[in-house]
This record gives structure tokens, C-alpha cells and sequence, in this order.
């Protein structure tokens, strides 16, 4: 006598409802980073510290805004994400100027383009076969970050961390929470919106990816510059 197994039909569905999340959310990733490039393109080769207060101050309130419009206006939420993509461009713009502007800058640039692109392909497909307690992780991560972030408050006034530490610090943290977002996804998101996830993700690539100008612009001489967290 055959037996008709009906979990399996839930699978399938899940598998699929997964797969169709994880696109979603990867194609508006992948069109906020276009919107940051034109942000970066545009943005001016040096910017002030009011002019880059300013900034962080707006892309700051925008992360808030962006999580309080999700549940009452997607496409509100959509639109603003595009935006905080945009001026996060132009903030981190006359970083990725400074590399290009010193010998072999635009390869320093393009290589932490495409280990930060390796990577995040690398990490999506780890976060499907890996099973751990990540949300327990998430916590002591977190922690980390707050503490990096401190240490790189501090360290603008009474420099006792070299830049190449910090970065590699930087590195570590955000391929973690990296790594866990693609989990999060793999089981759903966990309640969170498309939005909401391409936004976590977009702020661990774009760490990932500030890191690693770092790393190999001091490995090659390049400019010497911060990275810093954005999340």
C-alpha cells in the first residue's frame, strides 16, 4: 500500500516561498548598491565635517524611518530605502575617491568590489547547509559591534588602534551578521520584510566592503583611512 508523505508537499512549498524571498531581497540589494555607485559618483571629492554630519545624521534617521514605514507603506518603505542607498553613496564617496585618486587606487577599489561580492555569495550559500543557534550568536555579535563602535569613537580622540586592526575587526564582525541575515532568510526572515533584510544586508556588505578598502590599501600603501561602521 502506497503512503502519500504530505510534509513533503510543505517542503517543496517552503523551499519555494524561501527562494522567491531570498531573490526579492537580493534584487533590491543589488539595486540600492546602483543607487550607491551613482551616489559615490556624484558626491564631492572632499566633503566637511557639518557637511558629513549632516549626512550621517539624515541616513541615520532614515534607517529608523525606513523599519517605522515597512508594516504601513512598503513601497514608502521601498522608496526610502533607495534614497538612504543613495546619500549613503554620497557619504562614503570621498573615501572611494581618496583610493582612486593614489597609484593603483582603482584596483584596490575594484578587488574589495569583488571579494565583497565573492563573499556574500559565499556566505549565502554557507548560511543554507550550516545549523547553529544564531540567534544566540546575533546577541554576542551585536555586542561586538557596539563595543567596535566605541573603540572607534574613542580612538578619534586618543588614537590607541591602528587602522589595519580596526579594519580586519570591522571584517570579522560584519561576515558574521552577514552570514546570519542569510540564515535569517533561509528560515523566513524571521517576520522581518524584504526591505527590512536587504537593508541588514546592504549594511553588512557595505562594511564588508569599506573594510577591505582598507585592508588592501594598507597592504599596498594606498590611503590610510578609518574604516567605520554604518550599521
Amino acid at each position: 500500500m502506497r503512503t502519500i508523505d504530505a510534509t513533503q508537499g510543505i517542503r517543496i512549498l517552503d523551499s519555494r516561498s524561501t527562494a522567491s524571498l531570498l531573490s526579492k531581497v537580493l534584487w533590491i540589494t543589488t539595486a540600492g548598491f546602483l543607487f550607491t555607485a551613482v551616489g559615490a559618483y556624484v558626491s564631492p571629492d572632499l566633503m566637511g565635517g557639518v557637511g558629513y554630519m549632516g549626512l550621517f545624521i539624515v541616513t541615520f534617521g532614515l534607517i529608523f524611518a525606513i523599519n517605522f514605514a515597512v508594516k504601513r507603506s512598503p513601497g514608502l518603505a521601498l522608496v526610502l530605502f533607495y534614497g538612504f542607498t543613495l546619500l549613503m553613496g554620497v557619504e562614503v564617496g570621498p573615501l572611494i575617491k581618496a583610493y582612486l585618486h593614489v597609484p593603483g587606487g582603482a584596483g584596490i577599489v575594484f578587488e574589495a568590489a569583488i571579494t565583497t561580492a565573492v563573499g556574500m555569495a559565499c556566505m549565502g550559500a554557507v548560511a543554507q547547509v550550516v545549523r547553529f543557534d544564531y540567534r544566540r550568536v546575533y546577541n554576542y555579535v551585536f555586542a561586538a559591534l557596539i563595543g567596535l563602535v566605541i573603540i572607534g569613537v574613542l580612538s578619534m580622540f586618543v588614537h590607541f588602534i591602528s587602522p589595519g586592526l580596526y579594519a580586519w575587526a570591522t571584517l570579522a564582525i560584519f561576515s558574521v551578521l552577514l552570514l546570519i541575515d542569510f540564515m535569517r532568510l533561509r528560515d523566513g526572515a524571521m517576520g522581518l520584510s524584504p526591505v527590512q533584510m536587504a537593508l541588514s544586508i546592504y549594511l553588512d556588505a557595505l562594511n564588508i566592503f569599506i573594510a577591505l578598502l582598507q585592508i588592501f590599501g594598507s597592504s599596498s600603501g594606498g590611503s590610510n583611512r578609518r574604516s567605520g561602521g554604518w550599521r
